[in-house]
């Protein structure tokens, strides 16, 4: 039997953002194997009630299970606000969400605890990081919420720095500007791939891009478990599933990892 050790990490989201996740764990993890599920046929999330969601999470972590993870990082905001606790209850392996690392992140950098964020329709709804801000950070902390229901669009169609995409960031984002905060939340994986356009548009704030905690969190618990592999490859595997689409992910997801992946089409 392949040693747990030696088993992949899971990640999933609706579509491509979760490879900002993917991303930063393979510089903080190398040698770990990843498999990737991007429900290209579904995106986006943050428009769909919550008993639908709950059913694509418990979905793809069916075929997580399948492919033999040690873990699954649930990247999607929208899929960890509202069937994180969920899954954690019915699968026997470790299963972690973005928004609990997102907010410790946001609550160290903040000097004037005034937070912004921004997150799809869904998530936004769930108020899943207003609730986490006032468990972590206590009721001394003001937050502003919005929901940019065209950001995910915007990414996976691959208008990341025009005009269309700075307008649609000036009309969601114009009201941060009147509420003095100096930190604001990227609540959607896709997001950070749209960072230059929002820093443009907010100035000189602290952008929070969950990813990078995310990985340093894996790592911790991978630790913790005595899961961490260690190899002398240079790099672990990546395998990359998604549910429609494979050419466009395939384009898209080659431009932000910066090589040639391969992508196979898994629809559930």
């Amino acid at each position: 039997m392949k040693s747990l050790k030696n088993r992949p990490i899971g990640i999933f989201d609706s579509g491509l953002g979760g490879l900002t996740v993917v991303k930063s764990i393979r510089q903080c993890l190398p040698s770990e194997d990843i498999v990737y599920y991007g429900d290209t046929a579904r995106v986006p999330y943050g428009n769909k009630s919550r008993t639908t969601i709950v059913r694509f999470a418990h979905e793809i972590m069916a075929f997580m299970m399948k492919a033999r993870v040690k873990m699954v990082v649930v990247a999607c905001n929208t899929a960890s606000s509202l069937s994180l606790r969920s899954l954690k209850k019915t699968y026997p392996i470790p299963v972690i969400g973005v928004i609990s690392p997102g907010v410790r992140e946001a609550l160290s950098v903040s000097k004037n605890k005034r937070i912004g964020i921004i997150g799809t329709k869904s998530t936004i709804n769930s108020k899943s990081y207003e609730k986490e801000i006032l468990k972590l950070g206590g009721k001394a902390c003001r937050f502003f919420s919005k929901s940019c229901p065209l950001f995910v669009p915007l990414v996976e169609n691959k208008f990341l720095n025009n005009k269309i995409t700075y307008d649609v960031a000036q009309h969601y984002l114009g009201e941060f500007k009147s509420r003095d905060i100096d930190t604001l939340i990227l609540g959607c994986t896709h997001y950070p791939i749209l960072k230059q356009v929002i820093k443009k548009v907010m100035g000189n704030i602290n952008l929070v891009d969950s990813s990078f905690v995310v990985s340093k969190e894996v790592q911790m618990l991978l630790d913790k478990k005595d899961l961490t592999r260690f190899s002398k490859k240079t790099q672990g595997t990546l395998k990359i599933f998604v549910s429609d689409d494979v050419e466009g992910f395939r384009s898209a997801a080659g431009i932000f990892l910066k090589e040639k992946i391969m992508v196979k089409k898994v629809v559930l």
